[in-house]
């Protein structure tokens, strides 16, 4: 399960490749960004008033209320994969898909000496501007962290599937939902839920490299 990627290409390319109208002018100037983790501000293109719009967002949607049981926080779910579960079908809709940029992402993986090491990924084909399928829901309002206290903020995630032959490798049982093309990101962001749904399947085998170590 993807919980570390890269986002580095600018704004420009970002909105093209997904026929954005609108850079959110509170993104400011939107830097490279090498490691995103859990709970960091990444980009995504979401639906706005104006139309689609490059915005930032808190990676990791609320947690199901059975999750929450005796916490004091909601840190978040970064990946999502039961879209039959109640919890995540409220935010299915097209007003809550986006689209998450990206140029590497990782696996865990393990060193000859048994240490965590991530394995990064990245499109073979260095022209394709790739998108994670996200979902995204605005001014939730929770404690993701007990030293900040209640706040509100605009959150994302993304699918996750089966793995591929390259991601599998690593993670079997995982990655995520991967758009690479124009005709994908259009029904993912516009489509019924009966259609957009069949795009949570794995990339097909081949389309990824898998980068060396470090």
């Amino acid at each position: 399960m993807c919980n570390l990627y890269a986002s580095t290409r600018p704004p420009q390319a970002i909105v093209q490749a997904a026929d954005a109208m609108v850079v959110d002018p509170a993104i400011g100037n939107l830097q490279p960004q090498e490691g995103i983790y859990p709970d960091y501000t990444a980009p995504i293109v979401r639906h706005g008033d104006q139309g689609r719009t490059l915005a930032m967002a808190r990676w990791g949607l609320p947690k199901p209320a059975f999750a929450l049981k005796g916490k004091k926080v909601d840190s978040g779910v970064t990946n999502v994969r039961n879209t039959d579960s109640a919890h995540w079908r409220r935010w299915l809709g097209v007003p809550h898909r986006c689209l998450v940029p990206w140029t590497r992402f990782s696996e865990p993986g393990r060193t000859a000496e048994g240490k965590y090491e991530p394995v990064w990924f990245e499109m073979a084909d260095p022209d394709v501007v790739p998108f994670f399928a996200g979902l995204c829901i605005a001014q939730w309002t929770s404690v993701r962290k007990l030293k900040e206290g209640a706040v509100t903020a605009d959150l994302f995630a993304f699918l996750t599937t089966e793995a591929n032959a390259e991601v599998g490798a690593v993670h079997p049982k995982a990655m995520p939902v991967i758009l690479t093309t124009a005709a994908d990101i259009e029904t993912w962001l516009m489509a019924d839920w009966a259609e957009a749904r069949h795009l949570q399947k794995p990339l097909a085998d081949g389309c990824l490299r898998r980068l060396a170590p470090g």
